[in-house]
């Protein structure tokens, strides 16, 4: 249809003809109400953006024993491997149980064994910190 057909048959419509594709041959126009389509894409601008704040909020927590036995601490490092790729941030938790407490620095240990385990995906955000019988430390994507 040619342009000047397209134009008429919008004006008798009352709607408006908007250019969707300019780099086509010959380029493509549709017949729709401006308001209306404008309405339509702003509507779906805000649920993408809705969508893409809920998965950057999103936080995981892996909590790890002192005693985990090294199956076990591959099955969760890969775990939240897998977290990170998903791009959530995880934060890291060593559990202290009873006379643990008396032996910190093995809580160190294992929090820097996991911690260089994923330093080629992760980097940690923050420092370690202890509160109560817990260690914490939160890590994210590079």
């Amino acid at each position: 249809m040619s342009s000047k057909e397209a134009q008429i048959l919008a004006r008798d419509q009352g709607v408006d003809l908007v250019e969707i594709a300019a780099n086509a041959d010959p380029p493509v126009v549709k017949i729709i109400d401006w308001g209306k389509y404008q309405y339509q894409k702003m509507k779906e601008e805000a649920k993408n953006r809705k969508k893409a704040r809920e998965k950057q909020s999103e936080l995981k927590t892996m909590k790890i024993g002192l005693k985990i036995s090294d199956n076990d601490l591959n099955i969760k490092t890969r775990k939240i491997r897998e977290f990170l790729e998903d791009g959530d941030r995880v934060k890291i938790m060593i559990i202290l149980r009873g006379r643990e407490m008396a032996h910190k620095d093995l809580g160190d240990q294992l929090l820097k064994k996991v911690t260089d385990s994923l330093s080629e995906i992760a980097v940690i955000e923050g420092k370690t910190q202890w509160s109560g019988r817990n260690l914490s430390v939160g890590v994210r994507k590079k």
